[in-house]
């Protein structure tokens, strides 16, 4: 991996550069009219065009975990006496196994990245990566983390401006949650497992 450590709700890579990471709440614009569309596609444009700075657009999607709820509702049904209402729910029960098998049930979340280059930290690491070798960490991490709070905070808050123009609301993820974030996607297999962060990051 490239991450060297989590820290001050951001990712540190290993070659001095970081990034922040912000949830942002989805819209459904289908079910918006065309005006309100329109507007929303204009904002978005808007939103776009006025960035001085890179950003990532992340979306990730994977198939719902609903074990625990065909669980309650098997419970349920076991309480069940009335013949009428145990069959009506048997058959949601099963439409319901039935969607998830088909993969029709997905967990999508929406994420913006800003990056902080390690080019930004100096003559050193821009002569690194002039020539032509992958640029390892020079500064301490202590430093790196100054750097970047300095340089990322205002990119953070301007964009949760131009987001709240689309109507859309965005947080910056905490260390806690960026570490449960790369563990799930790293480990899939794994995924429900609560990790934390130890205590000397």
């Amino acid at each position: 991996m490239d991450i060297e450590t989590i820290s001050d709700d951001m990712v540190l890579l290993k070659d001095g550069s970081a990034c922040l990471v912000i949830e942002v709440n989805a819209v459904n614009f289908g079910l918006l009219s065309e005006k309100e569309q329109d507007a929303t596609i204009y904002a978005y444009a808007q939103l776009l065009n006025s960035l001085t700075f890179s950003i990532q657009i992340v979306i990730s999607a994977k198939r719902k975990d609903i074990s625990s709820y065909i669980e309650k509702l098997d419970s349920y049904l076991a309480k069940i006496t009335e013949s009428k209402l145990k069959e009506q729910l048997t058959n949601y029960r099963d439409f319901v196994k039935a969607i998830v098998r088909q993969g029709n049930v997905l967990d999508k979340k929406f994420y913006i990245t800003i990056p902080f280059s390690s080019l930004e930290l100096g003559v050193s690491s821009s002569l690194k990566a002039l020539g032509g070798k992958s640029p390892k960490k020079s500064y301490p991490q202590e430093y790196i983390v100054e750097r970047a709070i300095t340089n990322l905070s205002p990119k953070r808050d301007h964009l949760f401006r131009l987001l709240a123009r689309i109507g859309l609301k965005g947080r910056q993820l905490t260390s806690q949650e960026l570490l449960q974030m790369f563990f799930d996607y790293y480990n899939p297999e794994l995924v429900g497992t609560k990790v934390t962060l130890p205590e000397n990051i």
